[in-house]
């Protein structure tokens, strides 16, 4: 894989990885452009123990244009977009509309002694999976899927170098019924300046178990027991397991998790690499013939934070979707978005066995 850095033009980085190692990425980005966003605001709610970004600059930010506007598209002739070049495999740039940034302007004053604010100091980052903005990720070959892999690789552990930073979160949403506001096959990367809330979930509970056992770790001692049980197992090779989690939250929901406790995808060999992209692929196939349809859905990789608690965590993939059936979706109403306790309309067992039959 060959790795080319670029700037563009309001100072922004943006990176090609190229299967191919004469590949020339040397055109300019030819576009007059603002400058970048000045980081947004973040405020902590006493409440809940959480901190919520406010970044009122991504209110104007592109919105579902036409594959004619589609910004993750290569450049050609006149029509200029984030990538220079008039092709490319995997392309990697910070957002033109961050959530969080590097660039920090001022400290922002205190509203209440209740309620700190602070600078959103971070990253935000998009994958351009393909310059074909009508692919898929579930379209991809092996290859491609394994390019892509290799540059989250790359960039989580750069990000985490960054100051600041506590975790690295790469995910993909697909699907307007998940709110993506471009179609190009794309995904994202967030360098949070704290450890998020379910991590922090998460890692309360593996720390419970370690505890409770003797040090045992509570995803790979799940992992182990959902093999053993092979219900909700939809699929499996030599060094992962695709499973459907015994208390899923969503209609569909499956795990895909390497055999070997994993921190993060850097720590990934190139063996457990090569086999994770046919398996990927073939869940999102499966979760694409189930009702004949593009199905909607956000790829999360849960990753150990860049500095505590990092003997807690075990990297896994959680891919869900929020579509049940072929013409009803799956809404977070009062229950879910009021009170965080989760219904789910589908048994486990059975979204495994539709999926291992689609």
């Amino acid at each position: 894989m060959r790795r080319t850095r670029i700037e563009l033009a309001d100072g922004r980085e943006l990176i090609y990885f190229d299967e191919r190692d004469d590949a020339v990425r040397d055109q300019p980005d030819r576009r007059e452009l603002p400058p970048a966003p000045p980081a947004s605001q973040l405020r902590y709610d006493p409440l809940t123990d959480e901190w919520v970004a406010v970044a009122v600059h991504r209110q104007t930010r592109t919105f579902l244009p036409p594959a004619g506007q589609c910004p993750l598209c290569p450049s050609r002739g006149d029509r200029l977009s984030e990538i220079p070049a008039p092709g490319y495999d995997v392309a990697v740039f910070e957002n033109r509309f961050p959530s969080l940034s590097q660039r920090i302007a001022e400290e922002p004053a205190e509203i209440t002694p209740f309620t700190p604010v602070r600078a959103g100091q971070g990253r935000c980052e998009v994958v351009c999976f393909t310059d074909d903005h009508n692919a898929s990720f579930a379209g991809l070959p092996p290859r491609r899927a394994r390019t892509v892999l290799d540059a989250l690789a790359d960039r989580t552990a750069a990000l985490a170098e960054l100051p600041g930073v506590e975790q690295v979160f790469c995910f993909e949403n697909r699907g307007v019924e998940i709110g993506v506001t471009l179609h190009h096959p794309h995904g994202q990367i967030y360098a949070y300046p704290f450890v998020t809330p379910r991590t922090r979930a998460m890692l309360g509970a593996a720390r419970r178990h370690a505890e409770r056992t003797g040090g045992g770790n509570l995803y790979a001692d799940v992992l182990a027991a959902e093999r053993a049980a092979g219900t909700r197992v939809v699929t499996s090779n030599e060094h992962w397991t695709a499973y459907v989690p015994a208390a899923a939250r969503w209609p569909f929901e499956v795990h895909v998790a390497p055999h070997r406790p994993v921190l993060d995808i850097p720590a990934l060999t190139d063996e457990e690499r090569d086999a994770l992209g046919p398996l990927h692929l073939d869940v999102l196939r499966r979760l694409d013939g189930l009702f004949d349809l593009p199905m909607p859905y956000i790829a999360a990789w849960h990753q150990a934070p860049v500095r505590v608690d990092r003997e807690l965590g075990h990297l896994h993939l959680q891919l869900f979707s929020v579509r049940r059936a072929g013409d009803k979706l799956k809404y977070l109403a009062g229950s879910e978005s009021g009170m965080g306790v989760f219904v789910n309309d589908i048994a486990p067992e059975r979204a495994a066995e539709l999926l291992r039959a689609a």
